[in-house]
């Protein structure tokens, strides 16, 4: 007989329905700020429907579960219990870690057989989306293993401890987003092809260019999407994402959103927010958002994310890139940050370009592309371009590599890491590049191949990210090359300069 939810004593039983009884109480997961949130979050479900419990693939990819106002309240106490599938599947969908061995291959014996893991939510990321129908809340969840500790696996919690570690000497890390984007016309509704499988994607949306393009900033162009990026912009405003800009670049309805100046993990979240919200808002409005760096259109220009970084000092926020005297370019510390970042740009490519698709932008001639690890004042060919050189109070890093999709946990720790170890050993970055793109500096990855060679052989990015997520890292981006390298064969591909259709199938919907 099935209990109805109307009798007496039927609320006893929801603490059994989801994660681990007490979950987050019993491994004091919260500090005072976050348990502050928790109350007043809790306060809040009484004008909610459902919320959505999100955390970051390793892929950058946003993966939810829904659930009720009421099923949440469980949730804050008792954490909310996940499958592993988002760790185990390719871009895609193919099964890349195998499961069924002792430890997954990973070392990670809760893996399994696919055991659970408890997705806690962080309270302090709760936002109420503006747009749906139902009343729905949106928050980011930390993945735990159900030993309490932080799963070996999670991005987020490899930033945290990095910014953790910082935090002890008075440093913060900050962080200020530039996101390339796309934005195209839907035709027919967004599925318009056939179904996929598990390492084969579907049919990609049918699209429309949304204008012709190549008037770099036009107004006349950026106001013509205005119907669809003024909705946007609203609701990632009302969301607290900290919104600078809305530019049009140079492809056919290509943007540019820039954001303020973030502690890296509200940038790394804003970041997973800003691309799943984009998506949403406009299909809704029948477009198609992708942050795939070159969709295979005609006349398709490559996006990037470039990373704006610096340290400061926490307790009062002063910059510490910034030269005192005003005659060197940066600082002693952001000199030797700049040589840390340069020293692990080869190893740490794959997590700035982590899909196959991206390095098409670094060796297929687009000239502010970086394709040498080379360091500049200001030119935007360089990998790692200094901004507010000379005493500027805003003096800054931006590094010119990312592609829109990376996870940004992955590549803000990447970033971090490199940066901090050159601090540690005193390193120097060495004189500027004149042509940032000379033969004679030392060349990134080209391809994907390389990048995850070089990620493979690197001890440095193994230590910082933990083995197990170095290794579940490229048995993904194996299997992702592994299955590029068949549909080639298959299809007779010889000339590989072209986007191919396996990359649009691949990325440009799911991205």
């Amino acid at each position: 007989m099935t209990p109805r939810a109307d009798r007496p004593g039927n609320a006893a039983y929801h603490q059994l329905s989801t994660g681990s009884r007490d979950f987050i109480a019993r491994h004091e997961l919260w500090d005072d700020r976050r348990q502050a949130a928790a109350r007043d979050l809790e306060a809040a479900l009484d004008t909610l429907d459902y919320v959505r419990v999100v955390f970051a693939d390793p892929h950058g990819l946003a993966r939810s579960k829904t659930l009720t106002a009421d099923a949440f309240r469980t949730v804050l106490r008792n954490g909310m219990d996940y499958s592993p599938g988002p760790f185990v599947f390719d871009t895609g969908h193919a099964v890349a870690v195998d499961y069924t061995l002792s430890d997954a291959g990973i070392g990670v014996d809760e893996l399994q057989g696919a055991g659970d893991f408890v997705l806690v939510p962080d309270p302090t990321t709760f936002r109420r989306l503006p747009y749906t129908r139902a009343r729905t809340g949106w928050v980011i969840g930390d993945e735990y293993l159900r030993s309490g500790r932080p799963h070996p696996l999670s991005g987020r919690a490899v930033l945290r401890r990095l910014l953790d570690g910082l935090r002890s000497r008075d440093l913060d890390y900050v962080v200020g987003l530039e996101v390339e984007w796309y934005l195209t016309r839907l035709v027919d509704g967004h599925f318009t092809g056939s179904v996929g499988g598990f390492g084969e994607q579907g049919e990609p949306p049918a699209v429309t260019p949304v204008n012709g393009g190549f008037q770099f900033n036009l107004d006349s162009l950026t106001d013509a999407l205005e119907p669809v990026t003024g909705p946007l912009a609203d609701a990632l405003r009302q969301l607290g994402l900290p919104l600078r800009s809305v530019e049009h670049e140079s492809g056919p309805g290509q943007l540019e959103f820039t954001f303020a100046p973030q502690h890296a993990l509200d940038a790394a979240d804003s970041m997973l927010l800003f691309r799943t919200v984009t998506k949403q808002i406009c299909a809704r409005q029948g477009h198609h958002a992708s942050f795939m760096a070159l969709p295979a259109l005609p006349g398709f220009d490559a996006s990037g994310w470039h990373l704006h970084q610096s340290l400061a000092q926490a307790s009062t926020g002063r910059n510490l890139f910034s030269a005192p005297d005003g005659d060197a370019v940066l600082s002693p510390t952001g000199e030797a940050f700049l040589a840390g970042l340069l020293e692990h740009a080869p190893a740490g490519a794959l997590l700035c370009v982590p899909t196959l698709n991206g390095y098409r932008r670094i060796n297929g001639g687009f000239s502010l592309a970086p394709s040498r690890v080379a360091w500049s004042v200001e030119n935007r060919g360089a990998l790692l371009r200094v901004l507010g050189a000379h005493g500027d109070p805003a003096a800054h890093i931006e590094n010119r590599l990312g592609e829109p999709c990376a996870n940004p946990y992955l590549y803000m720790s990447a970033q971090l890491a490199a940066g901090l170890d050159g601090m540690h050993q005193g390193k120097a970055p060495g004189p500027s590049a004149d042509d940032p793109h000379a033969t004679h500096l030392p060349a990134l990855p080209g391809s994907l191949g390389e990048a995850l060679r070089a990620f493979t052989e690197s001890r440095f990015h193994r230590e910082v990210l933990g083995n197990p997520l170095a290794e579940c890292l490229r048995q993904l981006k194996s299997s992702e090359l592994r299955r590029y390298e068949q549909w080639c064969a298959t299809a007779g591909r010889t000339d590989d300069r072209a986007v191919s259709e396996w990359e649009h199938r691949e990325f440009f919907a799911t991205y």
